[in-house]
């Protein structure tokens, strides 16, 4: 999981990223500049601590999300899109955290003259929708040369084509981003290659001073959740040694850092989940989209899994744990065969049978 933090300048972006990933990048305030620096850290699961508890292996491998602090949105794209080396970096991003700010701050002036949150946060929408409105039009330039031209591709395919992004336009012309779409599985994979950023979800962070209250902002757009955090202290809190970050997370009344709330509400919106292998060698989490079969949870851990697939041996974490391990689980009755086709839930253990 690629997550991209964007946002405004003097927003936090920075702040947001170091307490993330416990990172200690200078939170300059320099103004735009286009610079993109990522970091990759564990995803915090308890079920996975027990497992390596059960196991003691001689490995232990959480899943990993890789945050990308992205500078360069000013609220100025204008008639031309954003750059290529910035819609590049938004592109490879399977979603968006976008960074609004909510606090007062005299030595760092907003760049807009004045705080408020709900113009912000209409402002960088506005970016990405008009970026993608751009994408679309040129695209329907393209496809419209095509089918006079001719001697290419089908008439009916480049119809199809010009079909789905004239509902594109539509909606990106009415303010809507395109995630609020129901596109098919083809649909989707067509879209693939554009970079249309409202396709992705969005979670926007809403960066508070200590002990603000978070405003009410108008935003229910599909495909997007708001979190309210206060960026400094949780940066200087996720910087600190662990024993003592938890005396004054207690004296703050932070009950945890927001490195697990934002990692769960982004499981959430990009639809994804976690299924676990276990042994002595290693015990190690691993994330597939929500709908995921066993067949692409063997091809998640290898390829060869997948290609020699017989059968899956499943069985839910909290059961495995109950009842102490594998062998246990086998001797109840608890480890099921499943086929290829089975679904996968979050929380499973999974074990591939296969033959190459």
């Amino acid at each position: 999981m690629k997550l991209g933090i964007i946002g405004l300048p003097q927003s936090g972006k920075t702040t947001v990223f170091n307490a993330l990933t416990r990172g200690n990048q200078p939170t300059s305030m320099s103004g735009v500049r286009f610079d993109v620096h990522q970091a990759v850290v564990d995803v915090p699961d308890e079920r996975v601590n027990k497992l390596s508890a059960l196991f003691k292996p001689r490995k232990t491998t959480y899943a990993k999300v890789t945050y990308a602090d992205i500078a360069g949105l000013d609220g100025s794209a204008g008639k031309s899109g954003f750059s290529g080396p910035l819609l590049n970096q938004l592109a490879q991003m399977d979603g968006l955290i976008h960074v609004v700010r909510c606090f007062e701050n005299a030595s760092v002036p907003h760049p807009a003259g004045s705080l408020d949150p709900q113009r912000d946060l209409q402002m960088v929408d506005g970016e990405l929708l008009l970026n993608d409105l751009l994408t679309v039009e040129r695209r329907l330039v393209r496809l419209d040369e095509e089918k006079r031209k001719g001697g290419g591709r089908e008439k009916a395919i480049i119809e199809r084509e010009i079909t789905l992004f004239q509902r594109l336009q539509e909606t990106l012309s009415a303010e809507k981003p395109l995630r609020s779409l129901e596109l098919t599985p083809e649909e989707i994979k067509l879209l693939a290659g554009f970079g249309l950023l409202t396709l992705k979800p969005v979670m926007v962070i809403l960066n508070l001073a200590e002990g603000e209250t978070p405003p009410s902002l108008e935003y229910n757009l599909p495909g997007s959740a708001l979190v309210a955090l206060q960026g400094k202290l949780e940066m200087e809190l996720a910087q600190l040694p662990a024993q003592e970050a938890e005396m004054f997370m207690d004296d703050y009344g932070i009950t945890e850092l927001s490195l697990s709330r934002v990692i769960r509400t982004s499981y959430d919106l990009l639809g994804l989940l976690s299924f676990f292998t276990v042994g002595e060698d290693e015990v190690r989490a691993w994330t597939v989209p929500d709908g995921a079969t066993a067949l692409d949870a063997a091809a998640a851990i290898h390829s060869d899994l997948a290609k020699g697939f017989i059968r899956a041996e499943v069985v839910d974490c909290e059961t495995l744990l109950e009842l102490g391990g594998l062998a246990e689980a086998r001797q109840k009755g608890k480890l099921r065969l499943e086929g290829k086709d089975y679904l996968v839930h979050d929380g499973e253990i999974i074990h591939i049978r296969f033959n190459i």
